[in-house]
């Protein structure tokens, strides 16, 4: 039997000292960390890029089948791949977390654990949070602090009528990967005696459990002297976002169904699933890409990236936002992507 040590036993203070004894500062804009009443940032005549995120288990995660470091390293991540949705730099986090006397000192451990990882991976440091305790069930909120140039940050609601529309990666995969352990799970809750088989599906699994923030795609638009004229990232879903952009853009658009870019992995576990894999891309959230639209202009630079795909361009808001078929046939694109009320 593994060690189990109370939450109760450090107290709040203790607790967080703990958890977060390993975190060193990377970023000359934290002046004052972890430990204060609260943590002082100087961004040194930049803009403050800032944004906060709510993940609760049973709603956005299921801990049946996701381990807590990957959740640790998947809380930052989806955070921070606003603030490059905003074409800016993050910088520091904060980490707020309510749990339930089931989970011990080791298992936050765990958690904070994936949390550094990413910290680490992606240059940015813990500077605050809170813990609490919860009646049931692990609550945890983050919020992202990123720098950006003076005015050089990228909103929705700026793409021009002909502007390209790309997204980043490839899409669909997450979703697959939710459909793959909620399959086992409900094999298992059924019948505890049969291990999860997951197929060697690493690739939609790891969509999933441990996706990645473009933080590459934020780059290679600086070294290529590229702005994009608005941007957002794919967290419910394509079809979803391409209506958020046209919506506060005041324009419609055209997408075509053989430029959406769709991994071969994701394409198989689809057609296994009986799933079209069209419509895992359009509405399958969780994939974290960036969607975002450029002047025509810069379309040579765009294909030095094999990681842009171009799937359409913004057209006049009376034309609708339409979805071009392989078939040739035309179809309103509707948002079927990811609700958190229904």
């Amino acid at each position: 039997m593994e060690n189990r040590t109370e939450i109760s036993s450090l107290g709040e203070f203790g607790l967080i000292e703990h958890l977060t004894r390993n975190f060193e500062i990377k970023n000359a804009s934290t002046v004052v960390s972890v430990g204060d009443d609260a943590a002082v940032i100087d961004h040194f005549g930049k803009q403050t890029v800032i944004t906060t995120d709510l993940l609760v288990e049973g709603i956005h995660f299921d801990l049946m089948y996701t381990p807590l470091k990957h959740l640790g390293y998947k809380t930052v991540v989806v955070n921070i791949s606003d603030i490059y949705a905003m074409n800016a730099q993050p910088t520091q986090i904060t980490i707020s977390i309510a749990m339930s006397n089931r989970f011990s000192v080791e298992s936050l451990d765990e958690f904070y654990e994936g949390i550094f990882a990413a910290c680490e991976k992606y240059n940015v440091d813990l500077v605050g949070g809170d813990t609490s305790a919860s009646q049931k069930g692990f609550v945890i909120s983050c919020t992202a602090i990123g720098e950006v140039a003076p005015n050089k940050f990228v909103k929705r609601s700026t793409a021009n009528e002909g502007d390209l529309i790309c997204v980043s990666g490839d899409l669909g995969g997450a979703f697959l990967g939710l459909t793959l352990l909620e399959r086992e799970k409900n094999i298992f809750l059924e019948n505890p005696q049969v291990q999860p088989d997951l197929e060697n599906e690493d690739y939609i699994v790891g969509k999933l459990l441990k996706p990645e923030a473009r933080r590459d795609i934020i780059d290679f638009f600086e070294t290529n002297g590229i702005t994009p004229t608005a941007m957002m990232d794919v967290s419910d879903g394509i079809s979803s976002e391409v209506l958020h952009l046209c919506k506060q853009s005041n324009l419609g658009c055209r997408i075509y169904e053989d430029k959406l870019p769709i991994a071969d992995q994701t394409r198989q576990a689809a057609f296994k699933f009986g799933l079209d894999p069209t419509v895992c891309a359009l509405n399958g959230g969780e994939d974290y890409e960036l969607i975002f639209t450029i002047k025509q202009d810069d379309y040579e630079k765009i294909v030095l990236s094999e990681e842009i795909s171009v799937i359409g361009y913004m057209a006049p808001m009376e034309g609708g936002t339409k979805f071009l078929s392989k078939g040739g046939n035309t179809f309103d694109i509707t948002a079927q992507g990811w609700n958190a009320f229904k």
